[in-house]
């Protein structure tokens, strides 16, 4: 089984669970992430995950090495998608299996929506879904995957939506203080002022209040789940 994007290897011990008598590949663009993914391999016992440090679109996959190639978020991010999914067909054996979530559009995921409506009065937002651009929104659209999965070489083409709650954290001020810390916000942020600054912060927590719940802070998400088989 080959995991593409497989970021801290979450993915890919669930998959190396679930094949104990198989093996499993985890590729990312990370090397941080990938030697947390090799620390909780190690931890759990799991000789049969390794990790490489790769991108899909271009590393040079032994064809038909797999059986499954799978990810978890890990391929809206190709310069040429085109490419990538031809890369990752040939790395199957014929009649293998693809299957991977990817999100749908933005305004369908409150994960998003809700905290930057309430940060959008006070900061410059990025643009998420420039056309064509890759980007976590780059395969929002069901026809656009069809065509590249079809011209990549593969068939039996299902696209399933899916629904889920997202915990974002235990309590507002959790989630405020982590959205807040991540290099996409610190860059919005950069150039406000003192004042821009403390009434995001404030909207954040506002809107953020409102979906507090007995277990945290939860917001709707929205993904489609791809399967696909090489011809």
């Amino acid at each position: 089984m080959l995991d593409i994007g497989c970021g801290s290897g979450g993915t890919s011990l669930e998959a190396a669970r679930a094949a104990a008598e198989g093996a499993v590949l985890g590729v990312d663009v990370s090397a941080p992430m990938l030697a947390e993914a090799r620390k909780q391999a190690a931890g759990c016992g799991l000789p049969q995950v390794t990790f490489e440090r790769g991108d899909a679109q271009v590393h040079r996959f032994e064809d038909g090495a797999f059986d499954v190639a799978i990810s978890r978020f890990g391929v809206m991010f190709f310069a040429d998608p085109e490419a990538a999914f031809a890369n990752i067909a040939r790395a199957l054996r014929p009649g293998g299996q693809l299957a991977f979530l990817c999100w749908r559009s933005v305004r369908e995921n409150a994960y998003l929506t809700v905290p930057m409506g309430a940060i959008a009065p006070y900061v410059q937002l990025p643009e998420l879904e420039a056309p064509g651009a890759p980007g976590p929104f780059s395969l929002a659209d069901a026809d656009r995957i069809k065509k590249l999965l079809d011209s990549a070489g593969f068939d039996e083409i299902t696209i399933s939506a899916v629904d889920e709650p997202m915990w974002m954290g235990p309590d507002p001020d959790d989630v405020v203080a982590y959205q807040l810390g991540i290099p996409a916000s610190r860059a919005m942020l950069a150039e406000a002022s003192a004042e821009a600054r403390a009434k995001t912060e404030t909207a954040l927590r506002d809107a953020l209040a409102e979906h507090q719940g007995p277990d945290g802070v939860t917001l709707g998400s929205a993904a489609w789940l791809v399967t696909a088989r090489r011809r």
